[in-house]
């Protein structure tokens, strides 16, 4: 049953909206590195707003439907249409909403905590920029799961819509419209797709750029970029750990996993194994 206050003003939305603070004292939550601090779902939005300044907190903002703009700083007007995530945060002004005569269905989640830097070294979209993504039943869903914790007043509540707000943005990111970005995506899933097939041969790269029509340079920058290991490392780590399957699931010989594996020198695979694992193939299946 929906519970939630609603409420009207209409010079910021033609319907009801809602708004919901943080009910609860912080010291009294358990996931200290992110808290949020408040949530708000503005249908309708018609009002835009001008030199909105975020001192020390940040706020994601999802566009669930209409359209308008979102400006900050001096820079360009950037469109924001139906499906878009943007962010407001500290030291910046921001200018954001609805075209004149137009509106946008606004949700926004406030929040504080050294998790949101985590969030922008490994995965999250580029502060001050909009991002398009994609959404489906089971993310709304998400969204009012939040909404319905901060509205409990119960601190594990709140730690848990933290939690879901991460993993609704996480998924946010994992499912970006197709866009010039996203094929190049794609082309990458594909490229390490077939390295990883490459385990049961000798790796071959000049074949596998001849494939993907790239240079050499561009294969060895994506797989650096996407694994955070060169190359060569990254081919020998899958095989290595192919490696440690094969010996304990089966009888054969160093050798002829080596061979298998496209290696015709298992002195020097088994150099590599113990560079990369710690300990000799032997002791590593007698560990076990």
């Amino acid at each position: 049953m929906e519970t939630m206050t609603r409420y009207m003003d209409y010079r910021i939305s033609t319907k009801p909206i809602r708004i919901i603070d943080l009910k609860v004292d912080k010291s009294k939550l358990c996931h200290k590195s992110l808290t949020i601090l408040d949530v708000g779902h503005l249908p309708g939005r018609t009002y835009y707003r001008t030199d909105a300044r975020f001192v020390d907190k940040w706020a994601v903002v999802y566009i669930a439907g209409g359209s308008g703009t979102y400006r900050v700083n001096d820079g360009e007007k950037q469109p924001v249409a139906a499906g878009s995530l943007f962010l407001f945060y500290p030291d910046a002004v921001f200018h954001f909403g609805p075209d004149p005569g137009g509106y946008w269905d606004e949700y926004y989640f406030t929040i504080q905590g050294p998790r949101i830097r985590e969030w922008l070294d490994t995965w999250l979209f580029e502060p001050g920029t909009v991002r398009p993504v994609e959404t489906d039943e089971a993310q709304q869903s998400k969204i009012e799961r939040i909404f319905m914790l901060m509205d409990s007043g119960v601190p594990i509540n709140v730690d848990r819509a933290a939690l879901l707000l991460e993993s609704l943005l996480f998924e946010f990111m994992m499912t970006t419209r197709t866009s010039p970005s996203s094929d190049k995506n794609e082309d990458t899933i594909r490229l390490m797709d077939d390295i990883a097939g490459s385990l049961f041969r000798p790796f071959n790269a000049k074949k596998l750029c001849e494939k993907h029509h790239i240079s050499l340079s561009t294969l060895k920058r994506t797989v650096r970029k996407y694994t955070g290991y060169p190359l060569n490392e990254y081919v020998h780590r899958l095989k290595v750990a192919e490696a440690k399957n094969i010996l304990l699931n089966t009888e054969r010989t160093l050798k002829e996993i080596a061979t298998s594996l496209g290696y015709a020198d298992v002195f020097y695979f088994s150099r590599l194994f113990k560079k990369y694992v710690g300990v000799s193939p032997a002791n590593y299946k007698k560990s076990y």
